[in-house]
């Protein structure tokens, strides 16, 4: 890894423009496809560097997804408890799920905040993406805020178990700070937000 330092005064500003990716995929050489399921697929793929080396990286490969943080109009933030099998634990989260072949994020994120917690958007506003974890998986997460809510019903998929949770926004601040929130993209949104967009 190289360590940049700037200036001693620390007034430098480091470019910080993503480089573009077009010569890192020039530089696959092979995409063998080892598992394809409605969600996701995992994929083996080869790089070959500059030097001559192969580089070797099992991908999964994912269309994407939303994540929602629902904004009550007296300030409230709609939280919801998820049974998460994979990890064993019912987790706090945001309503977030994955996107339709060919469906806009946005679209997506109303879709989703009315199936998970029971209440319709009016307004639907992004406010950042972000890549879940890039080191196994190319999914890219997109993050709205969701207000003029209205009370609708949830619309849950069969293997779903979500409880829903209108909370204040001092007790979100301190489930995040004692740790009570374990879900990677909803501390994510949370702290964009409430670090952004709030005083």
């Amino acid at each position: 890894a190289r360590l940049h330092h700037g200036d001693t005064l620390g007034s430098s500003q480091i470019d910080v423009k993503t480089a573009s990716n077009s010569s890192i995929m020039r530089a696959m050489k092979t995409r063998e496809e080892i598992l394809s399921n409605s969600l996701f697929k995992v994929a083996r793929l080869t790089f070959r560097e500059p030097d001559g080396r192969e580089i070797v990286r099992d991908v999964i490969e994912h269309r994407g997804a939303s994540v929602i943080l629902p904004l009550l109009d007296d300030g409230r933030i709609i939280l919801i408890r998820n049974v998460r099998r994979t990890v064993g634990k019912t987790l706090w989260e945001l309503p977030a799920g994955t996107l339709e072949p060919g469906e806009a994020p946005e679209l997506c994120a109303a879709r989703e905040v009315e199936e998970e917690t029971g209440y319709r958007a009016g307004t639907i506003t992004p406010l950042t993406a972000f890549y879940a974890s890039p080191g196994i998986l190319d999914e890219r997460m997109h993050g709205f805020l969701a207000t003029d809510l209205t009370p609708s019903s949830q619309s849950l998929d069969t293997d779903e178990e979500i409880e829903v949770f209108p909370i204040p926004m001092w007790q979100v601040r301190d489930m995040l700070k004692d740790g009570h929130i374990e879900d990677g993209k909803t501390i994510a949104l949370l702290l964009y937000w409430m670090h952004i967009y709030t005083p």
